[in-house]
């Protein structure tokens, strides 16, 4: 009898060693990972299907060694410009915040929110009413900042887009934080097959205001418009919105994250293993199994369409990256 107790008790013990070393291991594993943290300022272009974390998934399995730490900023179809008066630059700079300053904005959006045509106001109270409360706690400065842009990048140097995103990215370069500009196409994504080639005048000249832009604030882009006119271009049957919905689809979306993919790591996101896409709005808001088009709401796509939307994003990039470094 004494000497089964013996052997458990050198077995309980090496069993404790064991799970010690291993939980040593696996701390020591996680604090070496790197860390990305990344900051997505958009409206209803980066909610739909849950973008961010697409990204997530693709970053991650893309370098095995990152943690893809993302935060969203949405307000539903607001611009950069509503963004800055709705205070989402204090999250921006949200590593050196002060009280003082919260507590400032927070007034303002009081007085806003008592407008009923300032619908947002009252979302942005709330989200700074409670940014104040977790104020003392650490908080890292961020990595990368991305820039949405929504129908206010039209005008070339004119546009909001061209005035706010300077705004932004000096306070994100201020901590050393990268941009990316995603820069949106609403007005050339198709709901059905194309029979004609896309315009490329239009795309082109808006692409090189964008181009200009970044080369402006020293920022890496998601050219959108450009991805889509080659999209649509060499894969003239695929479509790029709902028809019964104007938001990107889960084709445009994919090619969207893979955009970014390219913008984030300056590399080709050519053999990523993600080839799924789900939205988060549903057929007439009630069947969760369908999209608005009636469709599944999960698109899986086929390997041929999976490597043509990476070669797509990754040379639409690349093309893009020319124009911003003349």
């Amino acid at each position: 009898m004494k000497i089964k107790l013996r052997l458990l008790s050198a077995f309980l013990c090496l069993f404790c060693v064991s799970v010690h070393v291993n939980s040593r291991t696996e701390a020591a594993e996680t604090d070496n990972k790197e860390k990305l943290n990344v900051l997505f300022i958009g409206n209803s272009y980066t909610a739909r299907h849950n973008l961010a974390q697409v990204v997530k998934k693709m970053a991650e399995a893309g370098n095995p060694n990152l943690t893809f730490n993302p935060t969203t900023v949405i307000y539903g179809g607001r611009r950069l410009v509503d963004h800055w008066n709705l205070g989402s630059q204090n999250i921006v700079r949200l590593h050196e915040l002060t009280a003082d300053e919260q507590k400032q904005t927070i007034a303002g959006l009081e007085k806003d929110a008592k407008d009923p045509k300032n619908r947002y106001a009252a979302a942005a109270l709330k989200r700074h009413q409670q940014l104040l409360k977790e104020l003392d706690a650490e908080h890292p400065s961020w990595d990368v900042i991305v820039l949405q842009s929504y129908r206010d990048d039209l005008k070339g140097a004119d546009s909001l887009y061209a005035q706010y995103a300077p705004k932004f990215a000096a306070l994100a370069k201020a901590q050393g934080a990268r941009v990316i500009l995603y820069e949106t196409t609403p007005n050339t994504q198709n709901a059905k097959a194309l029979k004609n080639p896309p315009d490329a005048a239009a795309v082109m000249q808006k692409v090189k205001a964008i181009a200009a832009l970044a080369k402006q604030i020293d920022a890496s882009a998601a050219p959108m418009s450009l991805a889509g006119f080659y999209c649509q271009t060499e894969r003239p049957d695929f479509t790029l919105r709902f028809i019964n919905d104007a938001h990107l689809n889960q084709t445009m979306a994919y090619l969207t994250a893979c955009c970014l993919y390219a913008a984030l790591f300056d590399r080709s996101p050519e053999g990523l293993p993600v080839d799924s896409i789900t939205d988060i709005r549903y057929f007439d808001n009630k069947d969760r199994t369908k999209d608005r088009d009636g469709n599944p709401i999960t698109t899986t796509f086929s390997a041929r369409d999976q490597a043509d939307l990476q070669r797509i994003a990754w040379k639409s990039y690349q093309q893009f990256k020319t124009l911003s470094d003349d």
